[in-house]
């Protein structure tokens, strides 16, 4: 729901260093946008596995506790 509600309600994010803004800009606003997404596209993916890794490591640590109760 947090993921949803973060994606409909953000800003415009630019993504691009120096050198990749400066050939986006030759290419036109078209593939300047279409890059920009692909990047913050790949960059969402690390993201995604830490916070898989950290909610199996809450859920685990959760049923060590009511274990151990």
């Amino acid at each position: 729901m947090l993921c949803i509600s973060l994606t409909a309600f953000s800003a415009p994010l630019f993504a691009q260093c120096s050198i990749c803004t400066k050939t986006a800009s030759q290419l036109g606003e078209g593939p300047a946008s279409a890059l920009n997404s692909a990047i913050i596209y790949l960059a969402a993916a690390p993201f995604m596995v830490m916070g898989y890794i950290g909610w199996r490591w809450w859920k685990n640590e959760k049923a060590i506790e009511k274990a151990a109760s």
